[in-house]
């Protein structure tokens, strides 16, 4: 999977992300899903600056914008506050499929 497009086309056609992909896509992918909170775990729980960026962008998607700011702080990220949620989603997908290619 190397481009945008096709990652949204898998989340669209499939139940389960591929394994193969990174904790930090496997979250993005969750997110996308709708299971914030699969989502939140894998970020969580991906234990660097990159896995706290996606944690900071999911507190956005949850409305905790004080919490939000905290992990963009630790990421070394600059707060979101005039994109679009899915302006960042996309940001964030590119950034880990360009990662990995």
């Amino acid at each position: 999977m190397t481009s945008l497009d096709e990652f949204v086309t898998a989340i669209e056609s499939q139940d389960e992300p591929d394994s193969n992909l990174s904790d930090c896509l496997k979250s993005l992918w969750w997110s996308q899903k709708g299971d914030w909170e699969r989502a939140h775990g894998i970020a969580q729980d991906e234990g660097s600056q990159e896995g706290d960026w996606i944690h900071a962008y999911l507190h956005r998607v949850e409305g905790d914008l004080g919490n939000a700011a905290y992990w963009y702080n630790r990421a070394s990220r600059p707060v979101k506050r005039n994109e679009s949620l899915q302006e960042e989603w996309n940001e964030l997908v590119m950034h880990f499929l360009t990662e990995v290619a």
